[in-house]
């Protein structure tokens, strides 16, 4: 049976925590085996889970990290804090005995602090991802995707992306089948056959609750449909076209275009999800004005083809 490590740092975020132990632990082999063994541990046999909601005793020490045939590192709430000397010890010489390695979430922080991540490609939650690239600057941070497989080591953006990779590595290990079973139990859906691009809801950069330009973002979403020009979205906020673009830039993080098409994609997702729909009409309907648009700007952004997401999609049974 394959071994999974979890290992729990002090104030270790509960999601982070549960959410590879759930998903392993959904996996079944063919003859209904589990196909995991999933052990939590720790450096001191119990750890503070964050925002001292409650203590996590952790059975197995880091002698289980020298067994375990795969690691995975959840963030903790000060990501910061310096990695235990005994931890980086113990990941260095799991990653150099051929240990796959992946971290969920600011973890990529305790993984970067080992220096493993050093000239790779790797993800962290975007609010993160800055602090991670001035504090580890030989990683190369990329901040737009849900997780990088780097073969041995894995990194993971964070909430659900944790899951999604966590799918993706059942089905490296044990094939479609059993990677299926635990996307219907988790109510999660597949990741696309053959490759890493995710059929994902592609969440749009959003506004502090209050923000003055929250009451546009949302008359925006609902009429996304729309041809819809800078100059009228400047017009509908009581703003130039240049106060616009510097208020979404601090706001969310992009400009209102870039904004507006991600929203576009959106709604394209939820209509090749529900809908039988020729992707003709849902180009109309998302306001990309025609058929060539819309699928360069969906694959520019889901990194697949509308047909190949909605095949993707419609291949996996919902629990």
């Amino acid at each position: 049976m394959h071994t999974v490590a979890v290992l729990a740092l002090d104030q270790v975020i509960p999601f982070d925590l549960s959410a590879p132990i759930d998903t392993f632990g959904w996996a079944r082999l063919p003859d209904g085996r589990e196909a995991y063994d999933v052990r939590v541990c720790s450096v001191a046999g119990e750890v503070s889970a964050a925002g001292g909601a409650f203590t996590v005793r952790a059975p197995y020490g880091l002698e289980t990290l020298a067994e375990a045939d795969t690691i995975v590192l959840p963030g903790a709430a000060d990501p910061t804090v310096p990695l235990p000397p005994e931890v980086a010890e113990a990941l260095r010489a799991a990653a150099a005995a051929g240990t796959r390695i992946a971290s969920i979430c600011v973890g990529a922080f305790v993984f970067a602090a080992t220096g493993l991540l050093d000239g790779l490609r790797a993800t962290t939650h975007w609010v993160a991802a800055d602090a991670l690239a001035e504090r580890h600057p030989e990683v190369t941070v990329d901040a737009n995707v849900l997780y990088v497989d780097n073969g041995q080591f894995l990194t993971s953006a964070g909430a659900a992306a944790a899951l999604d990779m966590c799918l993706h590595m059942i089905r490296k290990d044990h094939g479609s089948e059993a990677a299926a079973h635990a996307a219907r139990m988790s109510v999660m859906p597949l990741e696309r056959e053959g490759g890493q691009a995710q059929f994902i809801l592609h969440e749009l950069p959003p506004a502090p609750a209050g923000a003055t330009l929250e009451p546009l973002l949302h008359w925006l979403e609902s009429h996304c449909d729309r041809d819809l020009a800078l100059e009228e979205i400047a017009a509908r906020a009581g703003m130039s076209t240049r106060t616009l673009n510097r208020r979404f830039r601090e706001q969310t993080g992009t400009t209102p275009l870039r904004w507006l098409h991600r929203a576009r994609v959106r709604r394209a997702q939820h209509l090749l999800e529900t809908t039988p729909y020729p992707v003709e009409r849902i180009a109309a309907q998302t306001g990309f004005g025609s058929p060539t648009a819309f699928r360069e700007r969906f694959r520019r952004v889901v990194g697949t083809s509308p047909r190949a997401y909605r095949k993707s999609f419609q291949t996996a049974d919902r629990v």
